[in-house]
């Protein structure tokens, strides 16, 4: 694959990441469970992107990271040529079905975020919904998005912010099972200094922050939906005795119970994110 002379600023990665290692990891974790369960319930985030980047019907779209299609199929409704990549061929099958069931046309096909298979300046434009914020080499994820995305495109970005709610949620996670040495949280990329970072003087990087609100039955349910389909809550929960199983669901309740606006037994949780937009120079 050939690879643009981009001057990205980038910092140096982390010393002593054994990124492929890590990939496998999370490749095994995200196609454990069923991510479709709760990613649908994301949708209006994709449609609310392809808003905010203005998507005009014929322009080339990439999701990358795409999971079941959220962004996917906002981008397609609005009559783009869309092509959606994931690594795990399962969650691009729902994907799949759903654009079959509403009669939208997309190119499905599995791909790493860290080496996009596609030619550079290939895509007017180029998506990611809580995707891929995940990698493990940051550097050389939003490296890739830069190469693929053409010059004066647009690359759109919906990232959970540190302090929101998913945000504690995965750092809750890391005091019961810490993460690999080495990596920077996912949750920097909900951080304007590191977009910038990131993608350094070779774009232009503006950033809103929005809300989502998890809405579920109780609490409790949204423990049981995500422990049972939602990838790294269902390992982080898999890796850990019976005991401790128990005390990291007391400490998702008591976080949720700090974020609940709900006051009927139910939940209603807000959680910011930034959607981001930068504009390849």
């Amino acid at each position: 694959m050939q690879t643009a002379n981009l001057d990205l600023a980038h910092p140096a990665a982390p010393a002593g990441a054994d990124f492929n290692a890590v990939e496998a990891r999370q490749q095994g974790a995200w196609a454990s469970g069923n991510y479709a369960v709760v990613g649908t319930t994301l949708q209006i985030v994709g449609e609310s992107l392809c808003e905010a980047l203005d998507l005009r019907a014929g322009e080339t779209v990439l999701d990358v990271a795409a999971g079941n299609g959220n962004a996917t199929l906002a981008a397609a409704r609005r009559w783009c040529i869309v092509s959606s990549t994931d690594y795990v061929p399962t969650l691009l099958e729902q994907g799949r079905r759903r654009a079959e069931a509403e009669g939208l046309s997309v190119n499905f096909q599995t791909a790493d975020a860290e080496a996009l298979p596609f030619a550079d300046n290939h895509f007017d434009v180029v998506l990611s919904t809580f995707g891929v914020m995940f990698t493990p080499n940051q550097e050389k994820a939003a490296s890739e998005l830069l190469r693929v995305c053409r010059k004066g495109g647009r690359i759109g970005l919906a990232n959970w912010t540190p302090d929101s709610f998913i945000g504690q949620v995965f750092k809750t996670i890391g005091r019961h099972v810490p993460p690999p040495a080495g990596l920077r949280p996912p949750s920097l990329w909900g951080t304007t200094d590191r977009l910038k970072e990131l993608f350094g003087s070779a774009a232009g990087v503006s950033a809103n922050r929005e809300t989502f609100v998890f809405r579920y039955r109780s609490p409790g349910h949204w423990v049981e939906v995500f422990r049972t389909w939602y990838g790294p809550v269902h390992k982080a929960f898999g890796a850990l005795p019976t005991e401790k199983q128990a005390i990291l669901e007391r400490d998702l309740l008591d976080l949720i119970e700090s974020f609940n606006r709900a006051e009927d037994g139910t939940m209603v949780v807000p959680s910011d994110y930034l959607e981001v937009i930068i504009a390849k120079r």
